[in-house]
């Protein structure tokens, strides 16, 4: 459980930090047909808070698997 929690933090934290700092975004919705979604989604408040909630959850799981051992 402890695994897939890390792993489900890193993958969110590295595909959120890809986002905030590429244009892949962009290219992302407009693959996917969601390129009407992109004011909403393309904006450095929610992709910056979406970071930090990957961020935080690798944390915790880190802490977890700290505290375990």
């Amino acid at each position: 459980m402890m695994d897939r929690l890390l792993a489900l933090g890193l993958g969110g934290l590295g595909l959120a930090a890809l986002c905030c700092f590429t244009p892949l975004l962009p290219w992302l919705l407009g693959i996917l047909g969601l390129s009407g979604a992109l004011g909403y989604v393309y904006r450095d408040d929610v992709l910056l808070a979406v970071l930090a909630g990957f961020l935080i959850l690798t944390g915790y799981a880190l802490w977890r698997r700290r505290r375990t051992k």
